[in-house]
């Protein structure tokens, strides 16, 4: 059985107030009052007390817990730990001395009974920080071992009050309640802005009062990136100057960039905050451009732990002006006297060469100047041949390409049309040879096999010595069947 408290010993009045029982067997040391540095002078009534504040008739304070509690030992020698006293008490109070306070918590370790358990560990809550993107939905979780018949309650930075158990307590519909049990409270509040990160503090209301702290960060989502400073087609060996910009993240982007396949080392990452307590980040790369650019994109992607795996760039297309080239293709490859021939000069280059020229080597003027890139022979003859020059010409310059015509080169030519006859002919020739040597076989079969047709019915006759004895004997062989032989062709 608990033994009570020993009484004071009998003498002058104490320095320093006593202990008070609290009603679950605690001691406690009574709240002491903040003194300021410029206190007034003492009236004649004693300085009226704080009144602490009151919760179904219990005080209680606030103590900063944001993990779980530790099972270290408590201060005090032989294990007792003595509940701290309301915050403001410092030294210099209206108890009187600079050193009242540790003094009055040593005095309470010293004079404690040893079957007193001034530990509140087991009411200490707990919570998490968390880490939510602007617009998502954000859970806040408080958990208590022992809740001590007290109830759990949720607060904003502003120290409005959320959720006090089951019971709303700030009208706001983004905030709703997931869970309440003795043991937790967890809350969630949706469409989250940039304005609701801060501290989110969870309380239990003990005696003392508990409280841990919740840090939720808002993370804004950077704006998709523009590009600037692209203005018009770059010339060959020309620099190109690009400017890449985000708003909107928070904490600060990240800006890379890339040419096609290729990474582009940008300059520095430029930061500035802004007043919603974003940040505009800017980034800027130059680069020399070749004709291989032309039509190539430049992409500039903005990396942020608030997008994921998600991607988030802008490409420019660049242009690039170069001169052109040339090179001069023969239609048909292999050209023969009396034939049709084209020559065909293909330019390109940007601009697009709208200009060429053709030139036979060893005559002047041109033999053409056109828009159009071919060169045309109706009908070709040995007097063609020579060597002809084609010269491309756009606004950047101009590119001249060679081509040798030998007309009484006579290389034969492999004809497709002329192969497939040649194939359809052999072919019908095979069919009418089988024809012949079937109707050769069928001939001689049927020589060999040709029909006669021979009746006997004057079998005997030129045996007979009188014409009647014959007509007899023909007679009776018409009787049998037998002796009677047709064939047939």
């Amino acid at each position: 059985m608990r033994q009570p408290a020993p009484p004071p010993p009998p003498g002058p009045t104490p320095r320093y107030p006593p202990l008070l029982r609290q009603p679950n067997g605690l001691l406690r040391a009574p709240y002491l009052i903040p003194a300021t540095a410029a206190a007034p002078a003492p009236s004649p009534s004693p300085p009226r007390p704080r009144a602490p504040l009151r919760l179904g008739g219990r005080s209680f304070r606030q103590d900063r817990h944001r993990t779980p509690p530790s099972s270290a030992p408590p201060p005090c020698l032989g294990g007792p730990r003595l509940a701290s006293a309301q915050p403001g008490s410092r030294p210099g109070s209206a108890m009187g001395a600079p050193t009242a306070l540790p003094l009055l918590l040593l005095l309470a370790c010293c004079c404690a009974p040893g079957g007193a358990n001034l530990s509140q560990d087991e009411s200490q809550p707990w919570t998490y920080d968390m880490t939510v993107v602007a617009g998502d939905t954000v859970q806040l979780k408080c958990q208590v071992k022992d809740p001590d018949s007290s109830s759990l309650q949720w607060s904003n930075p502003a120290q409005q009050t959320l959720y006090f158990g089951e019971k709303r307590a700030l009208r706001d519909n983004r905030i709703q309640l997931v869970r309440s049990t003795p043991n937790e409270l967890t809350i969630s509040i949706s469409k989250v802005a940039l304005a609701d990160e801060g501290e989110y503090t969870c309380s239990i209301f003990t005696m003392p009062v508990r409280t841990a702290k919740s840090l939720v960060t808002v993370l804004g989502i950077p704006q998709k990136p523009q590009i600037t400073g692209y203005v018009s087609a770059i010339p060959e060996k020309g620099k190109a100057h690009l400017t890449c910009l985000s708003k909107g993240s928070k904490p600060a982007a990240e800006i890379s960039w890339r040419k096609g396949d290729q990474e582009l080392k940008g300059k520095p990452l430029m930061v500035q905050e802004d007043v919603n307590k974003t940040f505009t980040v800017s980034s800027s790369v130059e680069f020399q451009v070749f004709r291989e650019d032309d039509g190539v994109d430049v992409t500039c992607s903005v990396k942020h732990k608030s997008l994921q795996d998600m991607d988030r760039s802008t490409s420019q297309r660049i242009e690039v002006l170069y001169t052109p080239t040339a090179m001069i293709r023969p239609y048909p490859q292999h050209p023969r006297e009396g034939e049709k021939l084209m020559l065909q000069c293909e330019g390109h280059g940007n601009p697009v060469p709208q200009q060429y020229e053709w030139v036979k080597t060893g005559i002047e003027p041109p033999l053409l100047m056109t828009h159009e890139s071919a060169l045309i022979f109706p009908f070709l003859n040995k007097s063609d041949s020579g060597t002809y020059r084609c010269t491309a010409s756009n606004n950047m310059g101009s590119h001249i390409a060679y081509y040798t015509l030998d007309v009484s080169d006579h290389s034969p030519v492999i004809s497709t049309s002329s192969t497939y006859h040649a194939v359809i002919g052999g072919i019908v020739a095979f069919i009418v040879f089988l024809l012949l040597i079937l109707l050769i076989i069928l001939g001689h079969y049927l020589i060999r096999h040709k029909g006669t047709y021979l009746t006997h019915e004057a079998k005997g006759s030129d045996d007979a010595p009188d014409a009647d004895t014959a007509i007899i004997n023909a007679e009776g062989g018409q009787s049998g069947g037998d002796d009677k032989k047709e064939y047939f062709i």
